[in-house]
């Protein structure tokens, strides 16, 4: 094939890529009569969202396109579903399962995973009302751009994701006319990009102007497992909200321990019951963790019993504890989940609780002779402290593709999230909509809030409309003390949270953008010493290069509204930045630093002055000392309306 004049690279296909897993409308400000739906008059109208994922739910009320109207003219693509199926809301599905098994090949694109009809329904889903999973109230359900219009492209199975057919979605959705592309899925950290398919897919939308965002993987809190890591798409790490669906434990010395389940059965008693741990000697091998076969009915009937997280799922556990007899589980988390709960929908009652807490059950259990507890149902709860955090499950920066840029980009809602999905039969009743947790989750959130910046800015490139979140991000939760990471429950960082959590109505207006074209990602390319063939395959179709000729952008150098710097010891690093004013066209901006420890820091020229809408202006940042390892600060450009934060992490 390579002696073929249309032939540029061959990918081998690797292991298929995996997928990443009511309230976030009002946590994110975007309901209501001070919304920013309604005081902007901004619900993605006209805005096209293509999702790359399972496939979709045809007639689900998610989907319905009352009120909406035809598609804009530009729009290209069709719906593999009938006529009727298909309206002004769902206005494409596609099915791209060619590269897996053959009986794959020519299915439709019918979500039987859940996960596509999910991230659908987060980023552009109706407003449905009078909501509730299990009999629990949770009010109206709403996408993020309700009236944005919706494509499907169904690249994944439950085989995964393959390379080819996630590279041929990408392609046919610019190619169809979408404006932003949201991707739920992602392979593991380190792959170079020019093998990487959202990367090289991604890069072919960037070229069209389409905003591409992606979920940074549910692999942490382990360091450098965020993908989907190139500079051209928005990386999404997941995030808390303010919403727990409350279960407290209550133990014979009376302490309460505040957890969360979905399963609230209005027929428990809270009676005080025998609490039982099956660890140490004696205890079957990981019978601690509740594996299917380790729990003795003799033993555990009619008991709470104390499951560790770890090794099967979550819900599992609850199951092997229902069928070995007992009455209900505490789930406590290990040490790297730390303070990450999930509500999930139990067999039995449960709560799920944290790790710390999990340490004083076993402390009870171990010094009381006849240890007993119950879990006390409390609902749903709002407005709960120490949120939005940053979940254990999150992965972590610093990228192994690419060090020098910060990555993941931004945090977005993330945690039990409840969206649209296929009709599920949950006890005796069929429900339409779940919870579901991950960066899969997040992701959709940021897709939507593109689809309205992109209503109220149609001209700004991608990179401006990342650069519009990123830098209008909150660091501070929803009392104002620092976002925590749910792992230790101390202060995260930027490798955590990126720039931070999202703040849609500050990102409609950033003030100042930091910009980028595609011929400033291939010098940045050529930069990253990849040989002309593997940077021609990336920026394909564009004309080829060859990287001797070309003036070379080093990774610290591209124009990214995060910075990270390479400082040699005792030596001294400038750092280049251009920006783009976009708010008022005459306006001054001050800039305010937080200094990083170890270095001294300067921003020359201190002050800039604009006397036009989308006039530049460049400026530098010198860097002096020899900090040791990762510090981190921020440059902020403030004026009288806006403040433009862009976080700073000094590397050696």
């Amino acid at each position: 094939m390579e002696s073929h004049p249309l032939f540029l690279r061959a990918i081998p296909a690797g292991k298929p890529y995996k997928l990443l897993t009511t309230h976030t409308p009002d946590f994110l400000q975007l309901r209501g009569s001070n919304g920013l739906w309604k005081k902007t008059k901004n619900m993605g109208e006209g805005v096209i969202v293509g999702i790359l994922d399972t496939g979709i739910t045809p007639g689900h009320p998610s989907f319905d396109d009352k009120g909406m109207r035809p598609p804009p003219a530009k729009w290209k693509g069709h719906c593999d579903f009938n006529a009727s199926v298909c309206n002004n809301k769902l206005i494409g599905a596609k099915s791209f399962l060619k590269a897996g098994a053959d009986e794959l090949k020519h299915l439709p694109p019918f979500d039987v995973e859940t996960h596509g009809t999910h991230t659908a329904g987060t980023a552009v889903g109706a407003s449905v009302k009078n909501v509730n999973i299990l009999g629990i109230g949770l009010g109206e359900a709403s996408g993020v751009a309700p009236r944005a219009h919706l494509a499907v492209y169904r690249v994944c199975s439950e085989e995964g994701c393959q390379t080819p057919d996630i590279i041929k979605g990408i392609e046919e959705a610019v190619n169809d006319g979408c404006d932003v592309i949201s991707l739920s899925l992602g392979p593991d950290s380190g792959e170079p990009f020019y093998l990487e398919p959202v990367a090289l897919g991604g890069f072919y939308a960037t070229l069209k102007g389409v905003f591409v965002s992606a979920a940074a993987g549910n692999n942490g809190p382990n360091v450098s497992s965020v993908s989907n890591d190139a500079p051209w798409i928005l990386t999404v790490a997941a995030s808390s909200t303010d919403r727990q669906i409350r279960s407290t434990v209550k133990l014979g010395s009376g302490l309460l321990l505040n957890g969360e389940s979905m399963y609230q059965p209005k027929n428990w008693t809270s009676k005080m019951l025998p609490l039982v741990y099956l660890a140490g000697k004696g205890a079957p091998v990981n019978a601690d963790k509740c594996l299917d076969g380790t729990l003795d009915s003799k033993v555990v009937k009619g008991k709470i019993v104390l499951c560790d997280r770890g090794v099967n799922t979550r819900v599992e556990k609850g199951l092997n504890v229902h069928k070995a007899g007992g009455a209900g589980m505490i789930l406590a988390n290990d040490k790297p989940n730390a303070y990450s709960t999930d509500a999930d929908r139990h067999f039995l009652p449960a709560s799920h609780i944290s790790y710390v807490d999990g340490l004083k059950i076993k402390d009870y259990i171990h010094s009381t002779k006849n240890p007993t507890a119950t879990v006390l149902f409390k609902g749903v709860g709002y407005h709960t402290p120490f949120n939005p955090s940053i979940a254990s499950f999150s992965s972590r920066g610093p990228s192994l593709a690419s060090p020098l840029i910060l990555k993941p980009d931004i945090a977005g809602p993330g945690v039990s999230i409840v969206a649209a999905v296929p009709t599920v039969s949950v006890g005796n009743k069929a429900q339409i909509f779940d919870f579901m947790s991950g960066t899969s989750m997040a992701t959709p959130h940021l897709s939507g809030i593109a689809a309205l910046i992109k209503k109220a800015h149609p001209n700004w490139s991608p990179a401006a409309i990342k650069s519009a979140m990123m830098t209008t991000t909150d660091a501070t939760d929803i009392n104002g003390k620092p976002i925590l990471d749910q792992v230790g429950n101390i202060p995260a960082d930027v490798f955590a949270m990126g720039a931070g959590q999202v703040n849609p109505y500050k990102a409609l207006e950033p003030g100042l953008v930091y910009d980028l074209t595609p011929d400033e990602y291939i010098r940045y390319l050529c930069g990253l010493d990849y040989i002309d063939e593997d940077v021609n395959a990336i920026i394909h179709p564009a004309p080829k290069v060859q990287c001797a000729k070309v003036k070379v952008i080093s990774q610290e150098q591209l124009n990214y509204p995060s910075i990270v710097v390479p400082i040699p010891k005792r030596g001294t690093k400038t750092i280049y930045r251009t920006v783009t004013n976009v708010g008022e066209a005459n306006d001054s901006y001050k800039a305010v630093i937080s200094v990083p420890k170890g270095v001294s820091m300067k921003v020359v020229p201190s002050t800039l002055k604009f006397k036009s809408l989308n006039e530049k202006k460049s400026f530098k940042i010198v860097f002096k000392g020899s900090g040791k390892g990762h510090s981190t600060g921020e440059l902020k450009w403030v004026s009288s309306k806006h403040v433009v934060r862009s976080p700073v992490l000094i590397s050696n």
